[in-house]
């Protein structure tokens, strides 16, 4: 291969690492439409997607063999972190349901089976607060004309490396978003990313049941749990 194609071949795989990146660029968060939420007439679902597996997450361990080290070091942590229960997470979307209420929402109702968003198809159009995947045919299937989801997408521990070497100790994570669909127009109404970690207080490698990490995984459910009521003026759990 000359010179120029060599560049030319470069420039390609660049230009294709910038779109992909572009694609995969995070949604902004939008602010509650309180007025759009509890317009009159409007149905709105709430439910709950599919909760992913708690487990522990090794970032920065990124071959094959940091990752192999990583989870032999932690083996007896992860062993406990996936026996660990997210019973409250369960109620997320009642609790939901009446903040709503209290906010004018005449009809909300909560939706029982766990919504799997993979199954969605892609939106067929594009735009900062529209949804990337098509929730348009959730109205019917649900009777509803707006669907609050609750998403999670990691639950249990983190543990950051630089290939074979911890960088920081374990802490609780939670990872997930919430946000608000008109199935109409597949535009958000709210959307909010959560984020929540914590260390242990004192201690956190006493196996076999790892109390101060236990601690603070049930402490940031339960402030990820405030992070979504609190824009609806529920923060009858409690606050950070």
């Amino acid at each position: 291969m000359t010179r120029p194609s060599r560049i030319k071949t470069a420039l390609a795989l660049f230009a294709a690492v910038l779109l992909s990146a572009c694609a995969t660029a995070p949604q902004v968060p939008v602010p509650l439409d309180v007025q759009n939420v509890s317009a009159k007439g409007a149905r709105i679902g709430v439910v709950m997607a599919t909760l992913p597996a708690v487990d522990i997450a090794y970032p920065g361990a990124n071959c094959l063999l940091c990752l192999a080290a990583a989870s032999a070091a932690n083996s007896g942590l992860a062993a406990h972190t996936r026996t660990l229960p997210y019973d409250t997470l369960t109620e997320l979307a009642a609790d939901l349901a009446e903040a709503l209420r209290k906010k004018g929402a005449a009809e909300v109702v909560v939706i029982s089976d766990p919504l799997k968003l993979t199954d969605l198809p892609s939106a067929s159009a594009s735009g900062p607060s529209l949804a990337r995947q098509d929730f348009t045919p959730l109205k019917a299937k649900y009777g509803v004309d707006k669907l609050l989801v609750v998403q999670v997408t990691q639950l249990g521990m983190v543990r950051t490396y630089s290939a074979y070497f911890p960088t920081s100790v374990p802490r609780a994570v939670f990872q997930g978003n919430g946000f608000i669909v008109d199935l109409t127009s597949n535009r958000y109404d709210w959307y909010l990313p959560v984020s929540r970690h914590k260390s242990a207080d004192g201690k956190w490698d006493e196996p076999p049941r790892f109390p101060g990490l236990s601690n603070a995984y049930f402490q940031v459910i339960e402030l990820a749990r405030e992070s979504y009521l609190r824009p609806f003026g529920d923060t009858s759990s409690g606050d950070q």
